[in-house]
């Protein structure tokens, strides 16, 4: 299958053909950093860092950009109540942003580009757009003028008059209409402000974006990303005032990620789902119903690292991805909780390969292109063309318009199918055959190869290392010595009542032919 994505521009699914053969400019909106980031700012990088790894992997250079948006209004109203100044408060937010994306190992970005640095860019743009007519000065302010723009409204697919119903708009009575935008905007006193033709003033939203991306990829980006929530009015505007300055086509697909949700609700793992109906009703009315229930910072969302506290970070991660990136994600500690419990089960298979074949499993070496997949042969034959299939559904999930909820579920069957092999061959035995185990590592290697797309199981868990942990582990040695001592002396009901009571305290043991280990189910 070749790859294929949903562009929300045309509502349909499209085959993937980028401006440059062989190439990709990838622009997703960052944050404006005012404060500290939480899990609703992850959810975009997440999904894109893993479209740049498939699309590496796909034999594409990619050049990946997110922007800082280091000035507006929100970022100079926080810095007034914590009195401090807009560049400090913007650097600070900017580096937990930064370390919180290095946590959840988002490390495929090319470049963060700065709306402060960019102003020059922005004024170029600006003064572009009055020479051909599409905006206007007004007493140090300058309009976009929506009306000048027979295509405005192409991505929402609504009129002027529907998009403004609703929607918060600047008040302003000197504007030609309501809808059009700021392009600039006159500083008041004590406000940060740069040097223009039409004075003092800062950029507005929307232009930033477009000079960023314009500078850093070109007039035409291959792919825009952004939450849902972005379509209207920023991606919106965007799109008028880029395509109206440089007359080019901005965006030829535009790829929107579903919002993070609060939800009281378990959801499944693994699973997919995907928005219900692609017409223009349907997706206003999906927009609408998923900004309602958006978590925010504004609705009481903790910070990242509050939540990391509770949680591992790839555990987030993998609650990320778990679902198709267009749809909205339920987010609550259950549902992550769960999630965790989940990946369990891959952590003991990585256990199991090294505890069998002596090698690490985070140290095996994969190939980088898909031209260059594992091979797949020898026996049992059985078990290959079964790996064969898995491998060919997983990557037919991601090339369509990157449905990581499908990968991860054949993710999950991979495993299965694995451990059926160690079990079928004997693996865990002196049983078990040269041939078992070369299967046994080859199979491992694929597994690698495709959940290192989705950017996990690139690194042992960490474990705790706590004065408790150890006096835990000490503890248990001696449980399974006496445990062993009554099973040696035949003294089954002590054996049983020992086993009983680790299982009442959720201690799983289990008992190898080399070894008996133990493990806490939590």
């Amino acid at each position: 299958m070749s790859l294929r994505v949903y562009s929300t521009l045309s509502r349909q699914k499209e085959e993937f053909q980028t401006v440059v053969p062989g190439q990709v400019g990838m622009y997703l909106c960052g944050p404006t950093v005012y404060k500290p980031a939480h899990i609703g700012h992850m959810v975009g990088p997440v999904i894109f860092d893993t479209v740049k790894r498939y699309l590496t992997y796909s034999g594409y250079k990619v050049k990946f950009v997110i922007n800082i948006t280091d000035v507006d209004d929100k970022l100079i109203v926080k810095a007034a109540e914590k009195g401090t100044t807009v560049n400090a408060l913007a650097r600070e937010m900017t580096q937990d942003y930064f370390d919180n994306l290095k946590t959840m190992g988002v490390d495929t970005v090319d470049l963060f580009p700065y709306a402060t640095e960019h102003i020059p860019e922005m004024l170029s743009m600006i003064q572009t757009l009055i020479d051909k007519g599409y905006a206007y000065p007004l007493e140090g302010d300058v309009y976009f003028d929506v009306s000048k723009d027979e295509d405005y409204g192409a991505l929402s697919h609504r009129n002027v008059a529907d998009m403004m119903a609703g929607t918060r708009v600047e008040a302003s009575d000197r504007k030609r209409s309501p809808a059009d935008f700021a392009l600039w905007k006159r500083s008041k006193p004590n406000e940060p402000a740069w040097d223009s033709p039409w004075g003092q003033g800062r950029p507005g939203w929307h232009i930033e974006c477009s000079a960023m991306s314009l500078k850093h990829i070109g007039a035409t980006l291959d792919i825009h990303g952004g939450g849902l929530d972005l379509m209207f009015p920023h991606h919106e505007n965007e799109l008028a005032q880029s395509e109206s300055c440089t007359g080019h086509k901005f965006t030829r697909y535009w790829l929107h990620n579903g919002l993070m949700q609060s939800s009281k609700t378990a959801g499944k793992i693994g699973g997919q789902h995907d928005r219900h109906g692609d017409s223009p009703a349907d997706a206003l009315a999906e927009k609408e119903a998923q900004e309602a229930g958006k978590l925010a910072g504004s609705k009481g969302a903790a910070s990242v690292k509050d939540l990391f506290l509770k949680h591992a970070p790839e555990t987030v991660r993998f609650f990320l991805l778990a679902t198709h990136y267009r749809s909205p994600i339920d987010f609550n500690d259950e549902n992550i909780a769960e999630t965790g419990k989940s990946l369990e089960g891959f952590y003991r298979l990585f256990e199991l390969f090294q505890r069998i074949t002596t090698r690490d499993y985070f140290t095996l070496a994969v190939p980088q292109l898909r031209s260059g997949t594992t091979e797949l042969s020898g026996d049992p034959a059985v078990f290959f063309t079964e790996l064969t299939a898995l491998r060919n559904r997983f990557l037919d999930a991601m090339d369509d318009d990157f449905n990581t909820g499908g990968a991860i579920g054949v993710l999950f069957e991979m495993r299965k199918a694995i451990n059926g092999l160690v079990a079928a061959e004997k693996l865990e035995t002196a049983k078990g055959s040269p041939a078992g185990m070369a299967a046994f590592v080859t199979a491992m290697t694929l597994f690698r190869e495709l959940s290192s797309l989705l950017g996990i199981f690139n690194a042992p868990p960490p474990k705790k290392t706590g004065a408790d942990d150890q006096f835990a582990g000490e503890l248990m040695s001696l449980i399974l010595e006496l445990r062993a001592e009554a099973r040696t002396t035949k003294n089954w009901s002590m054996s049983d009542k020992i086993r009983d009571r680790l299982k009442a305290l959720k201690v799983i043991v289990e008992d190898r032919p080399e070894s008996v280990t133990w493990r806490r189910d939590v």
